[in-house]
């Protein structure tokens, strides 16, 4: 199922009977399927740490065949005010600049934020890019008073955090 979830409509239609309606029905089931479970609930909405960030984006990042590097405004409660999706393709130091990560908490008057990116492998092992990443938008956030919480780097059915574990330890 993951690997059809990972196929576009293109890559469908060129599956014997399968058509271009069939395909785009293909996809907009998934789709709804990804969203659905990554709707918050109530409980989802409050972040206490790395895996209530994973709950919540864990479903929609998984199965991406590109990075995507969202962050989550949070309230003093760290409570998710939105979700902002910052960027996405291929994830470095020149595609996630402060400004880009900061101009909605900024807005919003968000108290706190959370990282969030997907890795397409599905190792979620924090690269030597995903850390200078999290320094640069970390100092930053301590410019502005709005504090990064934390960066959490979503695999296939796991998570790493960049900030609670300098080693990047999975789970």
């Amino acid at each position: 199922m993951r690997r059809l979830a990972a196929l576009d409509v293109s890559e469908l239609e060129a599956i014997s009977g399968v058509g271009r309606a069939t395909s785009a029905r293909i996809v907009a089931a998934l789709e709804l399927g990804r969203r659905a479970a990554a709707e918050p609930d109530s409980a989802s909405d409050h972040i206490r740490g790395p895996s209530d960030v994973f709950r919540r984006m864990g479903p929609r990042l998984r199965d991406l065949s590109q990075e995507e590097f969202h962050s989550l405004l949070l309230d003093t409660r760290h409570r998710v005010v939105r979700e902002v999706l910052v960027t996405r393709g291929i994830l470095d130091a020149s595609l996630v600049h402060p400004r880009e990560v900061f101009r909605a908490a900024v807005a919003e008057g968000a108290s706190g934020l959370v990282l969030v990116h997907n890795h397409p492998s599905g190792d979620p092992t924090p690269s030597a890019e995903d850390r200078a990443v999290t320094r640069q938008l970390a100092d930053a956030g301590r410019v502005l008073g709005i504090p990064v919480l934390d960066h959490v780097v979503v695999g296939r059915g796991r998570w790493a955090s960049a900030m609670e574990d300098p080693k990047g330890a999975t789970r």
